[in-house]
């Protein structure tokens, strides 16, 4: 990010060290394989037959693409990588094994397209005229432009099923509560929502840059790097000068074009995906969607989705296999592994003796003996017999790109692998390109999402050893580019063709600025609180219309309250217990102030316990748990008493951070 970040080394762009290519050991060039001046797009490993063809040019049947297609975007030197590992992935699928993957995307009419959007936005109440009340929770926190978005495709929903006599269904109007005269809601001015809820004033209150922990970065000059906020929800920010038409758009491989952004910590802190509680997160994901939708609405830019019917993959194994389905497994060996075992291995042998080598991730290794490898590591993996010394890094890159082609969906899955591509094609500001990359990272489910954060981890450190193993940001995105966005489908046109240089722009915003993309949006997080709030809110209300619920429970509330009162009583306003069960102190009364924050509290813990202190007591954050959130692991700098005055009823907790 510039959480302020990576934009403090200047990045070249495309370097001449494609042109002297090493060659791979032990092999020669492949007979046959096609001149530069064609190279077709391929689809991923379920349709390796058909790779074959569209490289060779043996199929009258398949469309032959050159590389001018893509070009009209893109120089023609920036795309060689691209294309040169389209060809070695069809060297390495000549040899492989996944005939057996296969995924079948199929076009849907509009009724059923909506019909899936409103369930996956958590609205399946919309659809089946229930009051459930998580879905009316939803509801009730949306803004204006959100609360747009849904009704349009509500709307779309009812207008289809209407038309198809199937059943009826509820009117737009009885679910939002619009009467004829209410005006649209693009007219209606909105007053954008801070964290807790208050509207938040138009002028800039003082707040400090944020510094990434992942490297030691130089200070950014603000006056220089474009700011973001995550305080305002980013369809509402939209401008009319936003909605443009892009059109041919050229995208410029050299990396120091990419700008620089500040994200600033507000008082609340800076909140990762990993600081929520699963819950909470399954929230984050509907809210994100509906919040996508709306910001692409506010662009003029349609959502396109693929609907996946079928995906066939490995049930065991090591490649080919889901990436749910290798966590069950290594969940077994370790407890909490939130990557695959495999997948770790690869990153960790590549890092620990390939991050210097010249060419890595460019330069093949061998076929043959990188089928070898596979072949071995699939039966003596899961036994830690396999001796990991044989493995040549180039071996290493080669195994680590196959294992991401080869799952069975792709890492960023196959729904929404057109949003990816479209927010290059008719978005044209960087700013709105990550803001839309944001929301659809939110959107990953978490083994997808913590696996390609390892990944792109790693990418990182490649690029800032470039000096060295002379892969630049632009190279390495190239290179990654048709592994990750290559779709394994039935068929490949021309659209395809053009979204080589988009899905290379797409892996470098991913790399550059990954420190933004793990950050759940404030505003975001805004509305996770409310919408617990609304749903504790119908709990109440639902319970007082049941008589006999209403008796049983009148005795033990009264004898709760006694000692609750007397509680209250003794913990004036502003102060918070803190437990702690790792120390030898395991709670203490804290005063909050305006300035306390919470690394202040973790060091009063730690300056009461410093004798006899164990080194888990040492690791710890504080976590907001229960009232209007699930579980919060609160940044050390958040300001307590503003997280105090949001959640009142929370309770406060010293433990280690999950990792």
């Amino acid at each position: 990010m510039e959480i302020k970040d990576s934009g403090s080394v200047v990045l070249t762009g495309y370097h001449s060290y494609t042109t002297a290519r090493t060659p791979r050991a032990e092999e020669s060039p492949l007979p046959g394989a096609m001149p530069a001046s064609r190279s077709p797009l391929t689809i991923r490993k379920s349709s390796s037959r058909r790779i074959n063809r569209m490289l060779s040019g043996e199929s009258a049947h398949t469309p032959v693409f050159n590389r001018s297609i893509s070009e009209t975007s893109m120089d023609n030197s920036s795309m060689e990588d691209f294309w040169c590992e389209l060809k070695n992935i069809k060297e390495n699928s000549q040899n492989g094994s996944d005939e057996s993957l296969l995924v079948d995307v199929k076009p849907v009419d509009e009724g059923e397209l909506e019909a899936e959007w409103l369930q996956e936005a958590g609205l399946s109440n919309l659809i089946s005229g229930t009051q459930e009340h998580d879905g009316q929770a939803l509801l009730s926190t949306l803004t204006r432009t959100q609360a747009a978005a849904v009704q349009k495709r509500y709307n779309t929903y009812t207008h289809t099923m209407r038309k198809k006599n199937k059943h009826s269904v509820r009117d737009v109007r009885d679910i939002f509560g619009i009467k004829e005269s209410t005006p649209t809601f693009d007219t209606i001015p909105v007053s954008p929502l801070a964290t807790n809820g208050a509207p938040i004033s138009m002028k800039k209150p003082l707040r400090k840059p944020v510094t990434s922990n992942s490297c030691t970065l130089e200070k950014i000059n603000p006056a220089v790097a474009e700011e973001l906020s995550f305080e305002v929800s980013f369809s509402e920010t939209i401008v009319p000068d936003d909605k443009e038409k892009q059109t041919n758009q050229r995208i410029k491989k050299d990396d120091c074009i990419l700008p620089k952004f500040i994200v600033w910590k507000s008082r609340f802190g800076l909140t990762e995906v990993e600081d929520l509680s699963s819950e909470d997160m399954k929230k984050i994901r509907y809210l994100s969607l509906i919040e996508l939708t709306a910001f692409y609405d506010a662009l003029g830019i349609e959502l396109k989705r693929n609907r996946v019917l079928r995906v066939k993959g490995r049930e065991s194994g090591l490649f080919g296999v889901s990436l749910t389905t290798l966590l069950e497994i290594d969940r077994k060996k370790v407890p909490g592994t939130k990557v695959p075992l495999i997948f770790q291995k690869l990153l960790q042998r590549l890092e620990e003796t390939g991050l210097e080598t010249e060419g890595i991730l460019r330069v093949p290794g061998s076929a043959s003996r990188v089928k070898s490898l596979r072949e071995e590591m699939e039966s003596k993996f899961n036994d830690n017999t396999f001796d990991w010394k044989k493995v040549r890094n180039n071996d290493a890159a080669g195994l680590l790109k196959m294992f991401i082609r080869e799952l069975p969906t792709p890492l960023f899955t196959m729904e929404y692998l057109p949003a990816f591509t479209t927010l290059v094609e008719k978005i044209s500001k960087i700013k709105l390109q990550l803001q839309a990359l944001h929301l659809l990272i939110m959107l990953l489910p978490d083994a997808n999402r913590d696996t390609a954060k390892a990944l792109l981890h790693f990418l990182k450190k490649v690029v800032s050893n470039e000096e060295k193993n002379k892969m630049s940001l632009w190279n390495v995105s190239m290179i990654l580019a048709p592994n990750l966005f290559i779709y394994k489908g039935k068929s490949a046109n021309q659209e395809e063709m053009k979204a080589a240089a988009s899905t290379a722009h797409i892996v470098r915003l991913l790399i550059r600025y990954q420190d933004i993309l793990w950050t759940v949006p404030a505003f975001l997080i805004s509305q996770v609180r409310k919408m617990n709030e609304a749903a504790l809110n119908n709990n109440k209300k639902q319970l007082t219309f049941d008589k006999s619920v209403r008796k049983l429970l009148r005795r033990k509330t009264m004898e709760r309250e006694r000692p609750e009162r007397r509680e209250h009583c003794d913990v004036p306003e502003g102060v918070i217990r803190v437990y702690a069960p790792l120390h030898s102190k395991v709670s203490m009364a804290i005063q909050l102030n305006s300035r306390t924050k919470a690394k202040d509290i973790l060091a009063r813990f730690q300056c009461e316990n410093s004798h006899g202190t164990s080194d888990k007591s040492l690791n710890q954050s504080i976590y907001e748990i229960g009232g209007n959130i699930g579980e919060h692991c609160l940044d050390p700098d958040t300001y307590m008493l503003d997280v105090y005055h949001v959640n009142p009823h929370a309770e406060w907790i010293l433990k280690p951070k999950n990792s």
